[in-house]
């Protein structure tokens, strides 16, 4: 058998129970690590659009959050009828949308928002759905750059929580800046030093010690609201503050829709990754990413999205120490995702406890969200690192992120920019954005050479595949050996594909396209759904030929020699294999 690494690290899998005790201790320990991002964003997006007069507003929204949230950890850790990725996948108010909320909130109300949150739910719904579609624009380098571009957006209101600002008719420099000075710098110092030297559980708790130790700060000059901590029930929920749909989609809805819309796709983005990996970590023999289970969490999150603009509150997505949680103690199993959901509706009854993060001050709250989107910063940049910065993908990312940031300012022909689609533009993640997309557009299409057909998927179709390929050649200038080795690779995969078809019925088309790559062709196949993954089935490939698959155990292996990768992306209803395949003799598989 070959050399398969294990991960004995792993204590319960995904469709292991563990006992009760644990299941609980971890579903709550969960629950108290995010609790504090789910209540304190809700919170700073409506105190800063509406100010304080909007209490009863506030209480509705984080209440509505907090059940979302609980609601689609449920969906992601079940994994039913497509929705779900069935591993434990922490869903928590999304951090991304604070910029984009307060735009609707001041210009439009909550109900406008909802509205808009609605729309855009329906967006990513669709996305799950075309998820393949779209894998040619929503690039690495894409995503990065866009993710980086939401701490440019963010940042200025974060500086502005930290104002010390008394009342509405006081300015920065009459008050006090002690007790604000004191407690964000209190949040920021010990978090960032747990965070840097702790290890272990300890530094996923970096951030929550933190705020408690500037809450600390904040209650000694009197900075802390005791009273509506004091005045909040223990149990119940809030009977009033649902803010309606509006369904008059005017010209504000259209104006904020694209920005939205964008947003949306960049939580999408953010599940995408977290739910890959997710899957890399919860399994003790590694197995090859399936993009099914990538929908499923893409749904659950359209879905948590969808009933939260329905009950007025902010949009939710993935949150990434759910998997730092897996990877820490070994325990995968599902059943601890439904628990921190249960958890979560259970708090959400708990109006004290909410009260009590809520009243945490502004400074506290400003500083401990300025730690977390630096790290999305960071986050962005390693997406783009790890995808290799060529002069093509550092030239998309450094021009879009750039134009974002001069767009977010105001540096960039203000007048003009605000005259455009109502002033879209003037949200750097939108317009820099934007312009990532539009470059790798043109890279990808304006300036590979790449060639398409269609031919049934069956092994009579072997003939018009090799013309093919010997047509692209001569275009290209291979070498012969080169083109053999290329029409070998191809052959092997079409027989793996027909060999995964058992009846005349389920026959269907298959799409080839090859384009070269520097020293290297690459050819794509696309087709309808197959029964295993080639990636797990090459890595699980022994030296014993013997069995009843013997045939295609020999085409594996020789996949295997001809090619220096394989990849093998599964999504409901089609399947997408590449191949690449290098000029030289060498390739890193290895040979038979």
């Amino acid at each position: 058998m070959a050399d398969v690494t294990t991960n004995t690290d792993i204590r319960f899998d995904p469709s292991e129970k563990p006992p009760l005790p644990l299941t609980i201790g971890m579903g709550l320990q969960l629950a108290l690590l995010s609790i504090g991002g789910v209540v304190l964003t809700p919170a700073i997006i409506i105190r800063s659009a509406l100010g304080d007069g909007a209490n009863e507003y506030l209480a509705w929204a984080v209440f509505a959050a907090v059940v979302v949230c609980g609601i689609s950890t449920i969906l992601q850790a079940l994994g039913k009828f497509r929705v779900g990725a069935g591993y434990i996948l922490l869903m928590g108010t999304s951090g991304a949308f604070i910029g984009v909320c307060i735009g609707a909130l001041v210009k439009g109300g909550p109900a406008t928002m909802a509205t808009l949150i609605i729309v855009s739910a329906l967006m990513q719904l669709l996305f799950a759905a075309k998820l393949a579609r779209f894998r040619r624009v929503l690039t690495p380098t894409v995503t990065g750059t866009v993710i980086m571009l939401i701490a440019v957006t963010v940042m200025p209101i974060l500086f502005d929580m930290m104002e010390p600002v008394t009342d509405p008719g006081a300015s920065s420099t009459d008050a006090d800046p002690t007790g604000f000075v004191l407690s964000a710098g209190t949040v920021l110092v010990i978090t960032l030093l747990l965070a840097m030297k702790a290890r272990g559980i300890i530094r996923l708790w970096a951030p929550m010690i933190g705020v408690a130790a500037g809450t600390v700060v904040a209650l000694f000059f009197g900075m802390y609201d005791t009273q509506s901590v004091a005045d909040a029930n223990w149990v119940g929920f809030p009977t009033t503050g649902w803010p309606g749909i509006d369904l008059s989609f005017g010209p504000v809805f259209w104006a904020l829709l694209p920005a939205f819309i964008f947003v949306t796709m960049i939580g999408a983005i953010e599940t995408v990754g977290d739910s890959i990996a997710i899957q890399q970590i919860s399994w003790r023999t590694p197995r090859a990413s399936d993009h099914r289970t990538v929908q499923g969490a893409l749904s659950a999150d359209g879905v948590g999205n969808l009933l939260s603009g329905l009950v007025g509150t902010i949009p939710n997505t993935t949150y990434s120490s759910s998997v730092s949680m897996v990877e820490l103690t070994g325990v995968a199993s599902r059943v601890v995702g439904v628990a921190l959901g249960i958890i979560f509706l259970f708090l959400a009854l708990i109006p004290k406890f909410l009260a009590l993060v809520l009243a945490i001050p502004a400074p506290v709250v400003g500083a401990f969200i300025m730690v977390l989107i630096a790290m999305l910063f960071m986050l962005g940049m390693k997406i783009v690192v790890q995808s290799g910065i060529d002069y093509r993908n550092g030239l998309i990312c450094g021009i879009s992120f750039w134009i974002g940031s001069g767009l977010q300012s105001g540096a960039i022909y203000p007048e003009f920019v605000s005259s455009i689609a109502a002033g879209t533009f003037e949200n750097g993640m939108v317009g820099g954005g934007l312009v990532a997309i539009l470059l790798t557009l043109v890279s990808e299409f304006a300036f590979k050479t790449r060639k398409r057909m269609v031919v049934d998927l069956d092994i009579g179709s072997l003939p018009e595949i090799n013309s093919f390929v010997k047509k692209f050649s001569t275009t290209h200038s291979w070498s012969d050996d080169f083109t053999i080795q290329v029409e070998g690779a191809a052959e092997e995969a079409l027989l793996i594909l027909c060999n995964q078809v058992e009846t005349a019925e389920e026959k269907g088309l298959l799409q080839l396209m090859i384009k070269a790559e520097s020293e290297q062709a690459v050819l794509e196949f696309i087709a309808a759904d197959s029964k295993e993954n080639l990636q797990d089935r090459i890595a699980l490939m022994g030296s014993d030929f013997s069995g009843p698959d013997l045939e295609r155990e020999v085409s594996l292996r020789m996949l295997k020699h001809l090619t220096t990768s394989v990849q093998h992306e599964r999504y409901h209803g089609t399947d997408i294999i590449t191949l690449e395949v290098r000029k030289s003799t060498s390739n890193r598989h290895g040979s038979i």
